[in-house]
C-alpha cells in the first residue's frame, strides 16, 4: 500500500487539482478500491484535502517540496521502525536479554533521516542523469 500511496501522492502534486479516486487510479495503474483506502489513509492523516459532491475528490495540502517520503510512509504504515524494539521499549519480547536494541535504534534513525530527506517533488522528477540516491549525503 505504501508504494502506491506515494504514486497517488506524485500524480496529485504534479497535477495541482481535485482528482477523484477513479481518476487517480487509473493514472497511477491501481484498481480503485485501492485507491480509495490510500486516499482516505492519507486525508485522515492531514497529507490530502477531500471534497464532496459530483466534481469532489482529493488534493494535496501542501507543496511536493514540503511532503518528505517518510510522512507518506508514516501515514500508511505508521512509525517507520526497523524492528519492534527499535522505535519503542516495551514492544519486543526478546528485549530484556537482546543486546541488538541500541544498534537497531541507530539503524531506524539513519533510515528515517534518510527517508525525510527525500520529498515528493524530488519523487516525481526523473532520476535519469542523478544517479541513485547517495544515502550518506542526506
Amino acid at each position: 500500500m505504501t508504494d502506491y500511496a506515494i504514486r497517488v501522492m506524485v500524480e496529485l502534486s504534479r497535477q495541482g487539482e481535485i482528482l477523484s479516486a477513479q481518476a487517480l487510479a487509473e493514472r497511477v495503474g491501481v484498481e480503485t478500491p485501492t485507491a480509495s483506502k490510500v486516499l482516505k489513509l492519507l486525508a485522515g492523516q492531514g497529507l490530502l484535502e477531500s471534497y464532496r459532491g459530483a466534481s469532489g475528490g482529493y488534493r494535496v495540502k501542501r507543496e511536493a517540496e514540503k511532503i518528505s517520503v517518510a510522512e507518506v510512509i508514516e501515514a500508511i504504515e505508521g512509525p517507520v521502525a526497523i524492528t519492534e524494539c527499535s522505535d519503542e521499549a516495551g514492544h519486543c519480547n526478546l528485549e530484556s536479554h537482546c543486546g541488538l536494541q541500541g544498534n537497531w535504534q541507530r539503524i531506524s534513525r539513519e533510515v528515517n533521516r534518510a527517508l525525510r530527506g527525500v520529498t515528493l517533488a524530488e519523487m516525481a522528477s526523473p532520476a535519469a542523469g542523478r544517479g541513485p540516491l547517495d544515502l550518506r549525503t542526506l
